[in-house]
């Protein structure tokens, strides 16, 4: 947005602002109450609405384009589809079935199973309307949107951007040892790195059965996120990986992490882009990820990173981590390389490319 203000006027309607520099937008905020993620979402997605409709007509704040990334909105003119919940949902079916959690478990499961069938229901209505331009963040997103919604509007892919000067290696290397240090991570400890939400669906799974078939006790597992660990206790029990597996929180310094490991595996089930991933391969990382994730359309298995053509399939995974843990020379190869490619996808290109989109839906009228 900062990038896009200096040649559009923006408004932006949010509950909150995190890093963002408000002397070029117009910040609207939008009130929504403490309760589950359900209950803000839907209020958010009312609440925005009145907002916009209070300041079109009583403000005359009467906006050319409407924007919205994901679905924030019921009828906008361009969407970012960061997440196809459709998909997600048939992915991590057994997950989400009562009986394979436990009882405690039912209220969090419940939750997230009536969120993602609203989120698809909505989706079907935003992504499939005629007449709306609809940005993928990748190829694969894009062809999974045609699949279940059509090409109703115009739909373009652009992918995600990072930010060069906060993730790299000089900054990397930097943050290292007190990084290290914070976690108690020993030097002869080879970090492994995940970062997400919903952990099923991350991969971490298949990453704690890879990393327990390789019976390495200098291996230690980084999970970053906002998912429960309770329902990962018996697992680690059962895997032999207690005390080789943290649970942290999310950190608005997220290179913190980054300058912390060795390396970063994310076997997605399922994910349309997976940010962190190349946030890592910039930070200089060697990365492991899934077919099913959308960034590894900008990998070259072997060269830049590794790809896990099934992201169930825990054995090649371990493959993967044990030649990285292994080979010192490879594992630096691979992230110099990585580093090359993950500049190539700057915001920058990003605000670019969506600038374009926006001028060609005001040119269209």
């Amino acid at each position: 947005m900062e990038r896009l203000a200096d040649d559009f006027e923006i408004h932006l309607y949010s509950s909150r602002v995190e890093d963002l520099d408000l002397s070029k937008v117009t910040w609207h905020r939008v009130s929504v109450p403490p309760a589950p993620h359900l209950i803000r979402y839907l209020w958010f997605l009312v609440a925005n609405g009145i907002y916009r409709w209070r300041d079109r007509r009583f403000r005359g704040l009467a906006a050319d384009i409407l924007y919205s990334p994901g679905v924030n909105c019921l009828k906008p003119d361009v969407v970012s589809v960061h997440a196809l919940f459709s998909k997600v949902r048939r992915k991590l079916a057994n997950s989400l079935a009562l009986r394979n959690n436990s009882f405690t478990a039912w209220p969090v499961v419940l939750h997230r199973r009536i969120y993602y069938r609203l989120a698809e229901y909505l989706e079907s209505k935003v992504y499939g309307r005629p007449g709306a331009t609809v940005v993928a963040v990748s190829h694969k997103a894009a062809r999974d949107i045609q699949e279940k919604h059509g090409e109703q509007g115009r739909l373009k892919v652009i992918y995600y951007g990072v930010d060069a000067a906060r993730f790299c290696p000089a900054r990397r290397l930097e943050l290292r040892a007190a990084a290290r240090k914070a976690l108690g991570l020993g030097e002869d400890i080879f970090a492994i790195l995940l970062i997400g939400n919903d952990w099923v669906n991350k991969g971490l799974p298949c990453l704690l059965e890879a990393v327990a078939m390789l019976r390495n006790s200098q291996m230690h597992i980084l999970v970053v996120g906002q998912d429960s660990p309770d329902a990962y206790r018996e697992s680690l029990r059962k895997l032999d990986l207690n005390g080789r597996v943290s649970f942290l929180p999310l950190r608005t310094d997220v290179e913190f992490y980054y300058a912390a490991a060795e390396a970063y595996a994310g076997p997605s089930l399922e994910d349309t882009f997976s940010l962190p991933a190349a946030e890592a391969m910039a930070c200089g990382l060697p990365v492991i990820t899934s077919r099913a994730a959308g960034v590894s359309e900008i990998m070259h298995h072997g060269e830049d990173g590794l790809i896990l053509e099934d992201p169930t399939d825990a054995r090649a995974l371990s493959e993967m981590l044990v030649r990285l843990y292994e080979d010192t020379a490879w594992r630096d190869k691979l992230g110099k390389a990585a580093t090359v490619t993950a500049g190539q996808y700057t915001w920058e290109r990003n605000a670019r490319e969506l600038g374009e989109i926006l001028n060609s839906v005001l040119e269209s009228r």
